[in-house]
């Protein structure tokens, strides 16, 4: 048992350390946006192609998770098996085959980005999967009852709205431009007549929804942090498209959360 009371510690420290560094991190976002897509600037050091920096900066959360898994030998609990796998159906995608979907013209990254996503997404792998597969009541808690609480249920159903917005919002977006095509325009469909950003709306609502079918602090964390990483984005994207495009974008647009913020 002495193991497992080390990967408690560890547990213990990157939480609180997850928590507090979603503070420092939306505060700096308000007032620097992160160096990549149509905010890439100089001094963030060089910069690297989009389509392996995704691949590098989701890898670690799509593998951690699974050792964590392997570990608490989560394939033996079949509450822990559908947490992983609606873990891995998210970050699968987001790891393989978001990346080759990215257009041959998307603009690069700064290597600092996919770098520090890395380390975020290895932290969140390790602190979720330890909460789920090898805290010492993670069995008992996650038993075959755990399916027809309200918990799970709605969790369940935040997490599949999210998804299928993220999905549309970013499907939408590729519709834009026509092949051989370069420039920005103005979306006018789904969600997007709403919020500058619904694509980060639905991912924010899928981790909101992990948090709540895990009934988890670990999931909260990530709830939490999320919307630190993606609100000012989003923010930023609303005010790039009213100084790019003026009068001709909507002036009730909101930025991220339709009607709220």
């Amino acid at each position: 048992m002495e193991h497992l009371s080390d990967y408690s510690h560890a547990y213990q420290i990157l939480l609180v350390f997850q928590l507090v560094s979603s503070i420092f991190v939306v505060l700096f976002l308000f007032y620097k946006s992160a160096p990549y897509g149509k905010f890439v600037t100089k001094g963030f050091g060089p910069v690297m192609p989009a389509r392996p920096g995704w691949v590098i900066m989701e890898f670690p959360a799509f593998a951690v998770i699974l050792v964590m898994f392997y570990l608490g030998r989560g394939w033996e609990n079949p509450a822990m098996v559908v947490f992983i796998c609606i873990w891995e159906f998210h970050y699968i995608y987001r790891t393989f085959v978001y990346p080759l979907r990215l257009s041959k013209g998307s603009r690069p990254m700064a290597i600092a980005i996919p770098l520090t996503g890395a380390l975020f997404n290895s932290v969140n792998g390790y602190i979720n999967g330890y909460e789920m597969f090898l805290s010492p009541d993670a069995a008992v808690k996650y038993d075959l009852s755990w399916f027809l609480t309200p918990y799970f249920i709605v969790g369940t159903g935040l997490f599949v709205a999210g998804w299928i917005i993220n999905q549309h919002s970013d499907a939408v977006l590729r519709s834009l431009r026509k092949p051989g095509e370069t420039g920005y325009k103005i979306p006018n469909r789904g969600l997007h007549k709403w919020v500058a950003s619904p694509n980060y709306f639905g991912e924010f609502m899928e981790w909101l929804g992990w948090a709540v079918l895990t009934a988890s602090w670990a999931g909260l964390a990530f709830a939490v942090f999320t919307f630190a990483n993606l609100g000012p984005r989003a923010y930023k994207n609303l005010q790039w498209y009213r100084e790019k495009f003026g009068d001709e974008y909507p002036s009730s647009r909101k930025a991220m959360i339709p009607f709220v913020f």
